[in-house]
């Protein structure tokens, strides 16, 4: 795929997101983070260069490497993985623009420890098991908006600025619509909170509709890894 083809194709993606968000409101605006953990630096550096700015890793490690090795670009990273106690050090040294996924108490409190440790500020979102899956990490729907404000409350070095969530994993469009509805309802019951965060390359439209102002992109961004 030649640039030129490759930036057509993902015009054609920014008009889907584009479509989807006029149909919930003119002044609805979406953000569209390409989850980038399939692909190497190279990839990243193409998609960038074609105009995409924010970028998701799932793993420490991976992002560490990546924001290494193109930090001469003004990328914003965004952790959007599940974060191991051990590794929070390593992340807070990469200090990225926002961890989408914080998915427990304990590791809230011990996020704050370290933070306040480096007398630092992390924007951050809870992450939300909206679709109660065993598989998924995140709060249940039922205690989310409790720890949301147990966190803000007693963790003053995690800025909340809203929820993340994955859609439930079912070919089933209306309990993967049930499980976006459940996330935006909580997001609208929070206070001082601006992101949303649902929807991924499969159904990103559909969270869209939901009420999704953040969308995590991964395999639709690089199609065929994009070397």
């Amino acid at each position: 795929m030649t640039k030129e083809e490759y930036r057509l194709y993902i015009d054609e993606i920014i008009t889907r997101v584009e479509k989807a968000r006029l149909a919930v409101s003119s002044h609805h605006i979406v953000k569209i983070v390409a989850a980038s953990k399939y692909v190497d630096s190279q990839a990243v550096k193409k998609l960038y260069e074609i105009g995409q700015r924010a970028f998701g890793e799932n793993r420490v490690q991976d992002l560490r490497k990546k924001a290494n090795e193109l930090e001469d670009l003004p990328l914003e990273w965004h952790f959007i993985g599940s974060l191991q106690k051990n590794k929070i050090n390593n992340l807070l040294d990469i200090n990225p623009f926002l961890f989408q996924s914080l998915d427990s108490l304990e590791l809230a409190y011990e996020l704050q420890k370290k933070l306040q440790k480096r007398d630092m500020v992390l924007d951050t979102l809870l992450q939300i098991n909206s679709a109660k899956e065993e598989s998924k990490h995140g709060f249940l729907p039922e205690v989310a908006k409790d720890a949301f404000y147990e966190i803000r409350e007693n963790c003053p070095n995690i800025n909340l600025k809203g929820v993340m969530s994955i859609g439930a994993h079912t070919d089933d469009k209306e309990k993967i619509k049930q499980s976006f509805d459940t996330t935006y309802k909580i997001f609208q019951d929070l206070e001082n909170v601006s992101i949303c965060s649902m929807g991924m390359s499969g159904d990103f439209e559909l969270a869209i509709e939901c009420g999704s102002n953040m969308v995590r992109l991964g395999s639709i961004m690089f199609p065929g890894g994009i070397k």
